[in-house]
């Protein structure tokens, strides 16, 4: 769950008491972004059997100023991935970095999945679980795989695919790695910074 709350002392614990209240167990907390006096955080946790997100999103939203701008199911075993201890994982196995990120990105940046496109021969490196089997013409679609930006594809960019929100970050080599996130949130200028230094930092 991502969620936008004032930046300011007592906040932060008013929204996992504001959780506590309808049994939301909080495995982790990462701050994403800050900025002019607000904080946006991801919520990774765990809600008691029959509990309806819905009321995850009232309790939070009873804290003055907080608001929810994101929730969505992971796999359950899910946790927090951090730069690091991917780009560490890069760091021995250097040949193999853009797999390793492809891999992990789901953890790391909170996307539904993640690609490996070989830019040049518009082929496909590596996917995740989730991500669609690419031919040229689908990473064609994706659009321009030479700089780090953001960016939609529309309803049937694939057929059978509906709007997907994408952060692509190219290596130093020919290879890009793809984000996507299908039903929000966009992608922040943090996350589109951190995807950068990491692509950047492969060797």
């Amino acid at each position: 769950m991502r969620v936008v709350l004032p930046d300011r002392p007592g906040t932060l614990g008013a929204v996992a008491t504001a959780m506590g209240t309808i049994g939301a167990d909080i495995n982790a907390v990462e701050i994403v972004e800050k900025y002019e006096g607000y904080a946006i955080d991801d919520f990774m946790l765990e809600l008691p059997v029959g509990s309806a997100p819905d009321s995850l999103i009232t309790a939070c939203t009873s804290v003055p100023g907080v608001e929810v701008v994101w929730l969505s199911h992971y796999p359950e075993g899910w946790g927090l991935l951090g730069d690091v201890d991917v780009l560490n994982a890069m760091i021995e196995e250097p040949e193999h970095a853009g797999e390793i990120l492809t891999r992990e990105a789901p953890q790391v940046f909170r996307v539904t999945w993640a690609v490996l496109v070989d830019r040049e021969r518009n082929t496909l490196l590596a996917r995740t679980d989730r991500a669609p089997e690419l031919d040229a013409e689908g990473i064609a679609a994706l659009g321009d795989l030479t700089e780090t930006a953001d960016g939609e594809l529309p309803d049937g960019w694939l057929p059978g695919w509906g709007e997907t929100l994408i952060a692509v970050s190219p290596f130093r080599n020919e290879a890009t790695i793809v984000l996507a996130r299908r039903g929000g949130p966009e992608f922040l200028n943090s996350e589109l910074a951190r995807l950068r230094h990491l692509t950047a930092l492969a060797l």
